[in-house]
C-alpha cells in the first residue's frame, strides 16, 4: 500500500498525455475505456475544450465486450467515424481495462489505417502512468510517421519548442511568451510541440538548428530528433529575467557546437532547504531563476518521471504520499501545488504554484506567467 495516496491526488494519466499533445495537429484520438472515462480530461485536463475543436474520442468499451472480447466492433466504429471525420491521422490508446483485456493496440491500428487509408498508429499508455509518459510517447510517434526525411537544410538560429501542453503550462500565454521571447533573442520557431504549431510545421521539424525542451514530455522526442536529424537540444524554461539569458546564451552554443546542454539542472543545492515540487525541467529551471534572481538555492523533489541528466545533486524524486511527507517535513520553505499544503509541515512558508496537471482547473486563475519577468514580480516577492 506503499503508492497509495490517502491525502494528495495523482497527477493526470497516461492517456491525458496522449490526448493533451495531439489536440491541436487534426488527427482524431480514441482512448479504449469505457464511456464516460473522457470527461475526467475533458473537464479536469483540458482548458483548451471549449475553446479549439478537436476529435478526442472514448471507444465506449462495456462489460460484455471486456469479458468476451470484440475488436471487430472497435475498428468498424473508428472506421465509420473517420469517413465522416476525415481526420489526418488516428491515434489509439488505451486505460487499465483494455490493458488487462491484452488489447493488441498494434494489430488495431494495422487494421483501421487499412481500412481508412488514414495514417494509423497506437501509443501503449494503460492508464497507470503520469501525463508525462504518455505526452512523451505521443510526441515521438508523431516524428517517426511525420517527420520528413529528405535533407531538409537546418536554418541557422531556429528552434523547436518540445513538451508544450497546457498540462504543464495551462493556458496563460506562456507558450505565446516563449515564441516571442525567442523572436526578441533572435531566433525563428519552427514549430511547438503541441500547442500552437500544425502537424505541418511538425513536419518541418528537420529545419531546426537546435530543439529547446521546456518539459520532460518533450525529452524522448528530443533525443529523437537528435538521432534521426543530429538536432541538438537544451533543457528549461525560460524564467525570469537572467535565467532568460542565461537559457539564451545555452541555445546558441548547442546551436554553433551540436551538443545537448542541460542549464535546468546546472545548479547549486547543497545545503538548500527550500523545495519546489513539480515536473523536472519546469521545476528545476524555476530553481535556477530563484538562484540567479534571489541568491538562494533550491532543490526539486520530483513526484513524476525524470531521469538523471535533469536532476541537481540534492535534488529528490517522490513517488508517492509517504516519500512526499518525508521529504517535505525538512525544508524550510516550499514552492507546490496548493493541493500538497495538507502534507506540508504547517510552520514552514508554502508558496502557492499550482499546476493544471495536479490540481485540474480548481486553481487555473492562479497560476502566473513568469517568461522573462522578475519572479519578485510575481509570486515570489517574499521568497
Amino acid at each position: 500500500m506503499k503508492h497509495s495516496a490517502r491525502i494528495i491526488p495523482i497527477y493526470a494519466a497516461d492517456t491525458s498525455g496522449v490526448c493533451s499533445a495531439l489536440y491541436e495537429l487534426g488527427g482524431m484520438t480514441v482512448v479504449h475505456d469505457a464511456s464516460g472515462c473522457n470527461s475526467t480530461y475533458t473537464t479536469h485536463d483540458e482548458p483548451r475544450w471549449y475553446d479549439i475543436d478537436s476529435m478526442v474520442y472514448i471507444s465506449a468499451l462495456t462489460e460484455t465486450e471486456a469479458i468476451m472480447g470484440d475488436d471487430a466492433k472497435l475498428v468498424s466504429d473508428i472506421t465509420e467515424t473517420a469517413s465522416k471525420l476525415s481526420p489526418k491521422f488516428i491515434a489509439l490508446c488505451g486505460a487499465p481495462v483494455a490493458m488487462m483485456i491484452g488489447t493488441d493496440y498494434q494489430a488495431l491500428a494495422i487494421e483501421i489505417e487499412e481500412n481508412t487509408g488514414i495514417p494509423s498508429f497506437c501509443i501503449q499508455t494503460n492508464g497507470m502512468h503520469s501525463y508525462l509518459k504518455g505526452a512523451s510517447e505521443a510526441f515521438e510517434a508523431i516524428i517517426n510517421r511525420f517527420c520528413k526525411e529528405d535533407n531538409m537544410p537546418q536554418k541557422k538560429d531556429s528552434v523547436n519548442i518540445l513538451g508544450a501542453t497546457p498540462l504543464d503550462f495551462s493556458v496563460n500565454g506562456s507558450i505565446k511568451s516563449i515564441k516571442q521571447w525567442l523572436y526578441t533573442e533572435g531566433f525563428s520557431t519552427v514549430s511547438c510541440m503541441g500547442m500552437g504549431s500544425s502537424l505541418e510545421d511538425i513536419k518541418n521539424a528537420a529545419g531546426a538548428s537546435v530543439n529547446l525542451v521546456i518539459s520532460y514530455s518533450g525529452l524522448s522526442a528530443a533525443k529523437l530528433l537528435k538521432k534521426r536529424f543530429g538536432t541538438p537540444y537544451v533543457t528549461g524554461v525560460p524564467f525570469g529575467q537572467k535565467f532568460a539569458g542565461v537559457l539564451a546564451d545555452k541555445l546558441r552554443t548547442a546551436s554553433k557546437n551540436k551538443e545537448n546542454l542541460f542549464p535546468s539542472s546546472e545548479r547549486f543545492t547543497n545545503g538548500s532547504n527550500l523545495s519546489i515540487v513539480g515536473e523536472s525541467i519546469y521545476s528545476g529551471s524555476l530553481a535556477r531563476a530563484i538562484e540567479l534572481e534571489y541568491g538562494k538555492t533550491a532543490r526539486v523533489l520530483c513526484p513524476l518521471e525524470t531521469s538523471t541528466e535533469l536532476q541537481a545533486e540534492s535534488d529528490g524524486e517522490i513517488p508517492d504520499e509517504e516519500s512526499a511527507e518525508k521529504e517535505l517535513a525538512l525544508a524550510s520553505g516550499i514552492i507546490a501545488d496548493p493541493l500538497y499544503k495538507p502534507i506540508c509541515p504547517n510552520d514552514v512558508p508554502f508558496y502557492r504554484l499550482p499546476h493544471e496537471a495536479f490540481s485540474g482547473r480548481c486553481y487555473r486563475s492562479e497560476i502566473p506567467n513568469m517568461i522573462k519577468e522578475s519572479l519578485k514580480a510575481t509570486v515570489f516577492r517574499d521568497i
